[in-house]
């Protein structure tokens, strides 16, 4: 996902030079297709978050369409206050980008993870948040949100994610992916519902429980705010279960946005929400090992979902 989005970010900065790339030090490797293309266009803060965004704004408020990039939680919760104050609440066109959400610099420790940053950007009024959950999803929410106005959050995986999708007719903001329907009309009727990078595993158990003859129904909500509502109420009605699953805390998350939703809706179906269960990972290892160790692994969505 990193390197689509830089590849894409660069695509869409060739055309348009109020489009500015600032970094917080990091991404060196990455972004050095970047800079030598376009050294006008890029700026180095340094280790200095809370600078970065403030200075962001500030170019964004002069015209600029402005990307700041950062790992797991630097670009988020460490300059919050800046995000608050200097971006949303102008509505500057700065587009924050966080590459590594939820355990994949899992082998740094909890400082490093990014899992309770979508229920706190989510929380700010005028903030667009963005989960890509893969390639296509990532060089089409690029090219979206550097040609919206406004504030947006975009959480990428880092690298190695599958591509789920060939291509994605018409890819809007908001308006999550159907990946299956329903083949048969079996019972009970399951949507699995799935944001950001965890949309790998969350594809490959649907794929195993489909050939068990278990009724699915999968979407990808690369958008969490505005999010799908259309989708949810429809599902809402027609579904016995709905499955959320995320690579975060279940606590004002993913998951919570849509039972906001579901809530407002007089259907028939229960939540079942996989994620994080509102704990710190204690934990240290890879992606794939913190997943199964914490519940959102391929196999543990399998069971989760076969119980059912």
């Amino acid at each position: 996902m990193r390197d689509t989005f830089v590849r894409t970010l660069l695509e869409e900065a060739e055309i348009n030079s109020k489009i500015e790339l600032v970094t917080g030090d990091l991404g060196f490797g990455v972004l050095k297709p970047y800079w030598e293309a376009l050294p006008d266009q890029f700026t180095n803060a340094g280790i200095a978050e809370q600078n970065m965004t403030t200075l962001a704004a500030g170019m964004a408020l002069e015209g600029k369409i402005v990307f700041t990039y950062s790992i797991g939680n630097f670009p988020t919760l460490r300059c919050l206050e800046q995000i608050r104050n200097d971006c949303a609440y102008h509505n500057a066109n700065v587009k924050i980008v966080c590459v590594g959400g939820g355990f994949v610099y899992g082998s740094l420790g909890m400082s490093h993870q990014a899992t309770e940053d979508i229920a706190i950007l989510r929380s700010l009024p005028n903030v667009t948040v963005v989960c890509p959950g893969d390639l296509v999803e990532a060089k089409e929410a690029t090219k979206a949100i550097a040609n919206m106005p406004g504030t947006c959050y975009l959480r990428l995986g880092r690298g190695g994610e599958k591509r789920i999708h060939k291509y994605i007719k018409d890819f809007e903001i908001g308006k999550a992916v159907l990946i299956r329907t329903n083949k048969h009309e079996t019972s009970p009727k399951i949507a699995v519902f799935s944001t950001g990078a965890i949309l790998d595993d969350a594809t490959e158990a649907c794929n195993e429980l489909e050939k068990k003859g278990i009724n699915l129904m999968q979407y990808s909500f690369h958008t969490v705010k505005p999010i799908d509502k259309d989708t949810i109420r429809k599902c809402t009605l027609e579904c016995d279960y709905i499955v959320t699953i995320e690579e975060h805390n279940i606590i004002g998350g993913f998951g919570s946005a849509v039972s906001e939703v579901m809530s407002e809706v007089d259907g028939k179906a229960k939540i079942i929400r996989m994620g994080i269960n509102d704990e710190y990972c204690i934990r240290v290892g890879d992606q794939k090992y913190l997943r199964e160790q914490y519940g959102i692994s391929k196999g543990a969505i399998m069971r989760r979902i076969g119980d059912l």
